[in-house]
């Protein structure tokens, strides 16, 4: 029994891709603490009609108020298991709100035009992925001028990344640091294409 619950403990707590088969851990109301999705909406500045992506959106705990948010805009979930978009298109159908699309990612290259978000945004996510820098190409392929990308980071993520890492990451591929959220260990920030 030893063995089965430390494996389980190293799923939950170790480096990379969030188990799908934990979504379940991911929409307890204890996140809030860190970041609750009035905050986040509150930081991302959306507009009515607003074309967002959310990238790595797991179950779509954040999901449900963006989309509720763009009611004349459109949301795109943007995830590498299929297993998290089925969990999020359930709990959005359930509560009747039709203004999303979701899309299996391969976790190199997006399926979208050129200049198409307002806003790109994704929660402790960018840690997760390894060819950080070709990921930032694409998310300024297709993020329009002056939109914006927002990264969040909380307290408890083995896969963490710091504002420098984050801010070298973004100044070197023709983004400008915008606004800055929260301490060093739970944080948003808000970078602007140029």
């Amino acid at each position: 029994m030893k063995d089965k619950s430390e494996t389980v403990y190293q799923r939950l707590t170790g480096k990379g891709i969030f188990p799908h088969h934990f979504a379940f851990t991911l929409l307890m109301p204890f996140r809030n603490i860190f970041l609750s999705p009035k905050k986040l909406i509150k930081r991302l500045e959306l507009k009515v009609d607003s074309n967002v992506l959310e990238i790595g959106p797991g179950p779509g705990y954040f999901s449900v108020d963006v989309a509720k948010a763009i009611p004349c805009g459109r949301l795109y979930l943007f995830d590498i298991q299929k297993e998290m978009l089925d969990i999020a298109k359930k709990r959005l159908e359930k509560r009747k709100i039709s203004n999303v699309e979701y899309h299996l990612s391969n976790g190199f290259e997006f399926p979208y035009k050129a200049n198409h978000f307002d806003v790109i945004f994704m929660i402790t996510v960018l840690g997760e992925i390894e060819n950080k820098e070709e990921y930032v190409k694409e998310i300024h392929r297709v993020l329009r001028k002056n939109g914006t990308i927002s990264i969040s980071e909380q307290f408890g993520d083995p896969d963490k990344m710091t504002i420098d890492e984050i801010n070298e990451l973004f100044a070197k591929n023709d983004f400008e640091l915008y606004k800055k959220y929260g301490s060093k260990n739970n944080f948003t920030v808000n970078y602007i294409k140029l």
